[in-house]
């Protein structure tokens, strides 16, 4: 299951409904927040933008190539956008599989991919509500790499 949207959502209700297959042998989830501080900058809110359509296709395909690598059972991948506040949800992956290395992998190779390849744009506002666009971090890129041999 993908989706992109301005609500919010419950972790517990997510997990649960990855574990209903009875072959499920092991569920791991991420869930992203927004935290104060951003690359030294106090942060007050994050503004996320994304172009849909595009974005939900390209979720889908990250998806697609995680379940190509692993054994996965079922996935959901559920990314916010609008304004957030301090400590709101950004997005959550699930991955329920027969086995811990399956999930764990996936779940990795699903958020690395999610912070280099999605296109999601993020606006920070900072604590003198001053607003800037955040560019992609050499860290994020660094930890797709290892996914893609580069």
């Amino acid at each position: 299951m993908i989706k992109v949207q301005s609500e919010d959502f419950n972790q517990q209700v997510e997990y649960d409904r990855l574990r209903k297959d009875p072959s499920v042998g092991a569920v791991v989830t991420f869930s992203g927040l927004v935290r104060d501080i951003n690359q030294g900058e106090q942060v007050s809110s994050l503004t996320l933008e994304h172009y849909p359509g595009m974005t939900e296709s390209s979720l889908a395909e990250i998806v697609k190539q995680a379940e190509s690598r692993w054994n996965i059972i079922d996935c959901t991948v559920i990314h916010r956008i609008g304004e957030l506040q301090l400590l709101d949800q950004i997005v959550f992956v699930g991955i329920a599989s027969l086995h811990r290395q399956d999930a764990f992998a996936a779940c990795e190779f699903i958020m690395d991919y999610l912070k280099t390849q999605a296109p999601f744009w993020k606006k920070e506002t900072n604590a003198q509500q001053e607003s800037y666009w955040v560019d992609a971090r050499e860290s994020d890129q660094e930890a797709l790499n290892k996914w893609t041999g580069k």
